[in-house]
């Protein structure tokens, strides 16, 4: 059998049915998930709770998930679909050694993965992940000396709802009034319940899943439709997830969309008002905006910068003992209640500011101006590290000397395509977007399609 790499930059993932989202591949992994856990923990019994988002091929992969982990002797838990940072919960108020969520979050309905936590809610390290891709590889899982028992979780979803209103305390949103677009995925009932518990007037889009239209023309990354719904109906603000509930993009009032920098700015402000802020600090990535970062030192708050992707935050979050940060895709995660970004906390979290403030959504956004920034994708041959490459160093070097201390230069590829990415932050819109051309230029140069 050929080597192969399963893990990418968040869990397993790809076209459903095919490989390596295929129910051999699923049932293998399951095996593996549930003899590691098993030989790792010593337990009497061990227990891996599996949920899923709403598209079809969910059921596919969750029967075979389930299998292999019932043939190492291990009792599974079994919640149908629900939010991804829900699992991380359920992972931990179950009493699991795993929890494994069946997503692939905004990807379209004919992909599927699988994002796999251990029993403290967070993502599996590394190092774990290369066991599980051996165990796989390998093929070598024993003979089965017990089979395991599975469960349906009726109460799930209202375990999970109790956990995030928590999170504010239960805090009456009454004489709010949201729109919800909920992706046609995994959110689509926890949420529009969440909100309304809580007192809130919701009016839920996308909320209808037929297991083929999570994220079509909906959800976080198409924001047209919540923003003329809000719009229409002069709501408060409106908040998009995506497919598996794990990030939000926020609408204000007038419909504008209000990204994860600016929400992030808002809510770190407010936790330092609130002496609830770490170190006051917290950490973004390195797509964060430059003025984002300013506006935060002015306010006595430093910016850490990780890589892009969640996990990648989250470690920061843990190596420096910090409580907050995220994306400007809008993975927020709020540490001291979630182990993992959480769309429907951040929400939550944002709801209870707005309506403490008395004022208008577009006001409270307005907690810094963003630089000029402007990114370039180059489609490239190979990626051949950049400081390998002399006239595309001498001249990303010239430009930071030009910038001189009043914007960035990020250079970079893409995790998963042949694609180099070329980002450059400045006070001048002009000036940035002649920097970036020059840099891609002397790229395409040297290994330009």
């Amino acid at each position: 059998m050929e080597k192969f790499k399963l893990f990418g930059t968040d869990g397993i993932r790809g076209k459903a049915n095919f490989f390596p989202m295929t129910p051999e591949i699923a049932l293998k992994v399951g095996m593996a998930v549930a003899k590691l856990f098993r030989e790792k923990n010593h337990r009497h019994e061990c227990r891996i709770v599996i949920g899923k988002d709403t598209r079809l091929s969910g059921y596919l992969l969750e029967n075979a998930l389930t299998a292999g982990i019932l043939s190492q002797g291990v009792r599974v838990f079994i919640v149908g679909p629900i939010p991804t940072p829900a699992i991380a919960h359920l992972a931990k108020s179950l009493d699991c050694d795993a929890g494994i969520m069946l997503t692939a979050s905004h990807n379209p309905a004919e992909d599927n993965g699988i994002k796999i936590f251990g029993s403290d809610g967070f993502k599996l390290s590394d190092e774990m992940e290369s066991k599980i891709e051996k165990m796989v590889y390998e093929n070598h899982f024993g003979e089965g000396q017990k089979i395991g028992k599975a469960h349906r979780v009726d109460d799930a979803k209202g375990r999970y709802i109790e956990f995030v209103k928590n999170s504010i305390g239960n805090f009456s949103l009454s004489g709010l009034k949201i729109v919800l677009d909920c992706a046609n995925g995994a959110a689509y009932q926890v949420a529009p319940w969440v909100f309304s518990e809580l007192g809130a007037e919701i009016v839920a889009l996308n909320d209808n899943p037929d297991g083929n239209n999570i994220n079509l023309d909906c959800g976080a990354l198409f924001t047209e439709k919540i923003s003329k719904k809000v719009l229409e109906l002069k709501a408060d603000f409106g908040i998009a997830f995506d497919g598996d509930g794990d990030r939000a993009i926020f609408v204000d009032e007038n419909g504008k969309i209000i990204d994860g920098d600016k929400i992030m700015a808002l809510c770190a402000i407010e936790l330092k008002k609130q002496n609830l802020l770490k170190k006051n600090t917290i950490v973004a990535t390195v797509m964060s905006n430059f003025g984002f970062e300013n506006a935060l030192k002015e306010k006595g708050i430093t910016v850490l910068r990780a890589q892009v992707g969640d996990k990648n935050v989250l470690c920061e979050l843990q190596k420096n003992s910090l409580n907050f940060g995220g994306e400007q895709s809008g993975h927020i995660i709020f540490l001291d209640y979630s182990t993992t970004g959480d769309g429907i906390i951040a929400g939550l979290q944002v709801a209870k500011i707005l309506k403490q403030s008395s004022k208008k959504f577009s006001e409270i956004s307005k907690v810094f101006e963003q630089v000029p920034q402007i990114l370039i994708n180059i489609k490239v041959k190979e990626k051949i590290p950049f400081e390998k490459m002399p006239l595309v160093s001498k001249k990303i070097l010239e430009i930071e000397k030009k910038l001189s201390g009043n914007g960035r230069v990020l250079v970079r590829y893409s995790g998963t395509e042949n694609i180099a990415r070329v980002m450059v932050e400045g006070k001048s819109e002009k000036d940035v977007k002649k920097f970036a051309e020059e840099i891609s230029l002397e790229i395409r140069k040297e290994i330009g399609c």
